[in-house]
């Protein structure tokens, strides 16, 4: 039978439920249950707040595999969640990249993917987490002790949506005790006399969270008695700042917006402080790694303080910086093409192909595929068919001449009056017959085997993959 427990612990919990935004509930609540002593009473915490409301709850374990233990676990969680009348369903994962990110990050990040589509599987919207106020001061403590801005130091919020993190945009994610110290989680535990697992991964000091929990945190709390609300209250002071300056960074992230890239004209007037503040905002909305701070420092000073006519490449993990006619782009990384290896110029044309009527011709090497579009003014169609035309990328001193009334000029001339940057040239193929060029890819068409007639006529257009 169940032991009588005072009401403080359940008081608390409901406050932090009533504190979400309305009607995240709705359509049932979900707990992330590991079986250990934070999710059991977290368990117990939400039934009997559920049952109170008649709101559907569901528990869900992650299933790892990492200890020989796992098994075990599993039938602990579903035993548990039987004897409560609570519904349950367990994902077993495989751990991805763990020599890039380690063990114990790409658990996380599995555990979490899994989490979020057990949710969506179930059409849940809301999701708890056991998550206390010593997580709260381990999260904190270890982002200082990586050199965290505010935004690390913000530690975790009560409640958020990580659709990256949980692949479900809907999800809000929620931590009602992370204001309840662990110690009253064990005085609940205790006294209601719940079981619960024990995860021995988490005596395993290797592992830092676990060195600040076994060796630091006993530390510090023989000297500064609770100090974990005071870390947490820091921690909602660096949210407060963190919210701010984001608001900042959006607003100069607008104001030196050009479209997809950034005018380093209005960039040079911000402050050093003002400009690294919107361009990790600008990171931030493209969805791309956040750069450090030693990075940012060096690319702003390659940008801003190189020649005009330089072209600069700055490569960041998921992308490519650079700069075009004082602007600054964010490009994606491509794959490289065959057709732009560096033997190509040992005096080996590029690719010969005939066209029998095709309506599209799709080459590989260059990233691409080549239409063939009729129109009333273009290349005689029977004409074209006699041709050995040729694909490839320019070699330089090429000349065309787009219309009858434009002059001849060379491919660079083009370029740059379209303001193609330098980096997308070299990948726009040409083609041509021998002696003569026909087409180039971001241009057009030579005016001069164009023409009209009765014959079926064609022109080129060239789609990149």
């Amino acid at each position: 039978m169940k032991k009588q427990h005072s009401g403080a612990l359940p008081d608390m919990f409901a406050q932090a439920m009533a504190a979400l935004p309305a009607d995240t509930a709705g359509q049932g609540v979900a707990i992330a249950l590991s079986g250990g002593l934070d999710s059991s009473a977290l368990l117990h915490l939400a039934q009997d707040w559920a049952r109170q409301r008649g709101v559907a709850l569901h528990a869900f374990h992650v299933h790892h595999g990492l200890s020989p233990n796992a098994d075990a676990w599993l039938a602990h969680c579903e035993q548990a969640c039987a004897a409560l009348g609570v519904s349950f369903a367990a994902r077993r994962v495989q751990l991805q990249d763990v020599a890039k990110s380690g063990t114990e990050a790409a658990a996380r990040k599995s555990r979490y993917a899994a989490l979020g589509a057990l949710c969506r599987e179930h059409d849940v919207r809301l999701l708890l987490t056991a998550h206390h106020l010593d997580d709260q001061a381990e999260t904190v403590l270890l982002q200082l002790l990586r050199g965290s801005g505010p935004a690390g130091l913000s530690g975790m919020d009560a409640c958020n949506h990580a659709p990256d993190l949980l692949g479900n945009a809907e999800l809000l994610l929620a931590r009602p005790l992370l204001q309840t110290a662990r110690s009253q989680l064990e005085v609940y535990v205790a006294g209601q006399g719940i079981a619960y697992v024990n995860d021995e991964s988490n005596d395993d000091p290797r592992y830092a969270r676990n060195a600040l929990r076994h060796q630091v945190m006993p530390a510090l709390a023989t000297t500064f008695s609770g100090f974990q609300a005071r870390l947490s209250r820091s921690a909602q002071h660096a949210q407060s700042a963190q919210r701010m300056l984001s608001e900042l960074a959006e607003q100069d992230l607008q104001a030196c917006l050009d479209a997809d890239s950034i005018d380093l004209a209005r960039l040079r007037a911000l402050s050093a402080d003002r400009a690294g503040n919107m361009l990790r905002q600008w990171f931030r909305v493209r969805k791309l790694g956040m750069p450090s701070t030693a990075w940012l420092a060096e690319m702003l000073a390659q940008l801003l303080e190189a020649r005009e006519d330089a072209q600069l490449l700055v490569t960041h993990p998921d992308c490519h910086v650079r700069r075009h006619r004082d602007r600054l782009y964010l490009v994606p990384k491509l794959r490289e093409l065959e057709g732009t290896r560096e033997d190509r110029f040992d005096d080996k044309p590029g690719q010969h192909f005939r066209w029998i009527g095709e309506a599209a011709l799709a080459f590989p090497a260059y990233g691409g595929v080549l239409h063939f579009d009729e129109a009333e003014e273009g290349l005689d169609a029977e004409w074209l068919q006699k041709q050995l035309l040729t694909i490839e990328f320019r070699r330089g001193g090429e000349r065309l001449k787009p219309a009858p009334n434009r002059p001849t000029r060379d491919l660079k001339h083009h370029y740059q009056s379209l303001s193609i940057p330098a980096w997308e040239r070299t990948r726009l193929p040409v083609v041509y017959i021998p002696g003569q060029l026909l087409f180039a890819a971001g241009i057009g068409m030579d005016c001069h085997k164009i023409g009209g007639g009765a014959n079926k006529r064609v022109v080129f257009r060239w789609m990149a993959e």
